[in-house]
């Protein structure tokens, strides 16, 4: 089964040549050679966030596996799935399920299952096109995350420590920021969530994001990534590059979405 492209031609451009091209320019900013076991990148089209995700990917050191999970922003499939499908494909071909890891994320996690409904979206497509063009031959888990709770998303980060410590992935968390409100407000309100993710503390996000009233959207897939990166020896968060869309040519910053690169290390 391949999973085909559902958003090329709007998040990210159809047309091989100008893909590659495109992405090449957004990793080209730093040097690969962060080991971080986990990061955080945005999953807005490319022409808003593409440079905030490729100083991310630029700086890794990138390994040949990922557990990429991925909002479910419509609500469609379960609290966690795993996307049943052998390949996934974009204009740059076709990247490769890691079904022996997906399995064993599913048998130790009973509540992740097999679906498809959650990922009829973007948040996860979008993450592929640079880890195409950054590392060629790699494998990915794909897992979309509708719950929300603190003791649910807990529990998968620890999953996902338990299986990885004896088959090492990088875990990527795609989430955009604040949302649709004013550059200065955004990025006010994205600051208080960013501190929490520097401190390396999920709790302190899950509870700031809640007090604060602050729309991210991939708060599930930062809460589990960073779980997983502590229990497996990762020490502190670092932010890589911060953005709204309002720093996009032409941008509107009375109603903008923020951006966070990060790694955890």
């Amino acid at each position: 089964m391949i999973r085909p492209p559902l958003v090329a031609g709007r998040f990210y451009p159809s047309r091989r040549e100008t893909l590659w091209r495109d992405v090449g320019d957004y990793c080209a900013t730093r040097p690969a050679n962060v080991p971080a076991l986990a990061c955080l990148v945005p999953h807005a089209g490319y022409m808003f966030s593409g440079g905030v995700a490729g100083a991310v990917y630029g700086a890794l050191e990138l390994p040949r596996r990922f557990v990429i999970l991925a909002p479910d922003h419509f609500g469609r499939g379960p609290a966690f799935g795993i996307h049943p499908a052998d390949e996934w494909e974009t204009p740059l071909g076709r990247a490769a399920v890691d079904a022996e890891l997906s399995a064993k994320i599913r048998t130790a996690f009973p509540d992740c299952v097999e679906d498809e409904r959650g990922h009829a979206e973007h948040s996860l497509e979008v993450q592929l096109p640079f880890l195409q063009f950054l590392r060629p031959e790699f494998s990915f888990v794909p897992i979309s995350i509708r719950a929300g709770d603190l003791p649910s998303l807990t529990a998968l980060g620890e999953t996902l420590a338990t299986v990885l410590a004896k088959d090492p992935a990088l875990i990527i968390a795609s989430s955009d920021m604040n949302h649709y409100e004013n550059d200065r407000r955004t990025r006010q309100k994205d600051q208080f969530a960013i501190d929490a993710m520097l401190a390396f503390d999920p709790a302190r996000l899950h509870a700031t994001l809640h007090r604060e009233n602050i729309s991210m959207c991939g708060y599930g897939p930062a809460i589990a990534a960073m779980t997983a990166a502590r229990i497996l020896g990762a020490k502190a968060g670092q932010l890589v590059r911060y953005a709204t869309s309002g720093d996009a040519e032409a941008g509107d910053r009375d109603r903008v979405v923020g951006y966070a690169g990060m790694v955890f290390l």
